[in-house]
């Protein structure tokens, strides 16, 4: 008989726990944890392990800040945003960027849920939203 959800969930936030030290997440326990899970095999270890890699990637996205940019930026531009992030969001912060040249123009940055956009992509879009136009023109 399969496990059911809620104690996967637990079962799997009991083992994230585990592998959280007091800064965040150990990624040597987070290992030692998965080996312990594969090499037992017990019931719903693979969903168990399903919900722990979810749980890990929360964590993962809240210390990673993906940036969108028209073009691509250089080196010294690029340093002085992550230092401005790591100001704000801990020394641990990392900052993933990638030239995306839909935007047309200005930069759009994604912090775990949380959403800057100031690109011109962004804007036209808020601006079809304010008049009610349809995308594609409908």
């Amino acid at each position: 008989m399969p496990q059911s959800v809620r104690q996967i969930r637990r079962s799997a936030k009991r083992l994230f726990r585990w592998c959280c030290v007091k800064d965040g997440l150990d990624e040597r326990r987070a290992r030692k944890a998965i080996r312990l899970v594969l090499t037992r095999r017990r019931r719903g270890y693979i969903p168990l392990l399903s919900q722990f890699a979810r749980l890990v990637r929360l964590e993962r996205s809240r210390h990673v800040a993906h940036i969108q940019t028209a073009k691509t930026l250089s080196l010294g531009l690029r340093a002085r945003i992550h230092s401005q992030l790591q100001s704000v969001y801990g020394e641990d912060f990392g900052a993933d960027f990638e030239p995306k040249a839909e935007l047309i123009g200005g930069m759009r940055i994604q912090i775990e849920s949380d959403v800057y956009d100031n690109s011109v992509q962004g804007k036209l879009a808020a601006l079809e939203r304010t008049f009610g136009i349809l995308p594609g023109g409908r």
